[in-house]
């Protein structure tokens, strides 16, 4: 890309706002607009966005590998854990009625806040992956796997 510094300025000053948007967006998906899907792929591109305009190199170096596989499946044992502790408590799978709050109200709340979370960090950690692979492969180099 070369070295534009008004690019990499912009770019240094926005992707905390982004992210602090997504993070905004998976937080308050079960009271409004959005959610963990739609926040984990702002979250995403605003990793991809910073290895887009600094460098395939530095990107990963923000964002290893090993992160990303750990995030992603981190998100999905959130996702399905809130899951079996519903079964686990006698209930249908994600029937937040029966995680052990006082109110089947505030149960919901919690575990829908759950269910965002870990399809947040799931949604972007993949997304992220994608990018990588796809990029180390366009440069003619084989994927991490082999």
């Amino acid at each position: 890309m070369g070295e534009n510094i008004i690019r990499r300025t912009i770019t240094r000053l926005m992707v905390p706002f982004i992210q602090l948007f997504a993070l905004y967006v998976i937080v308050h998906g079960d009271s409004g607009p959005g959610g963990g899907f739609q926040g984990g792929v702002i979250l995403g591109a605003s990793f991809i966005l910073y290895a887009i305009v600094f460098g395939s190199e530095a990107g990963r170096r923000r964002v290893p590998a090993p992160v990303t596989d750990v995030l992603s499946s981190v998100g999905v044992l959130i996702y399905a854990g809130i899951g079996l502790l519903c079964l686990l408590l006698g209930s249908a799978f994600l029937d937040y009625r029966a995680l052990p709050f006082k109110d089947p109200h505030l149960a919901g709340h919690y575990g829908i806040f759950g269910i965002e979370i870990g399809v947040g960090l799931t949604v972007a950690a993949v997304m992220v992956t994608i990018f990588f692979e796809t990029a180390h492969r366009g440069e003619g180099g084989e994927t991490r796997d082999g």
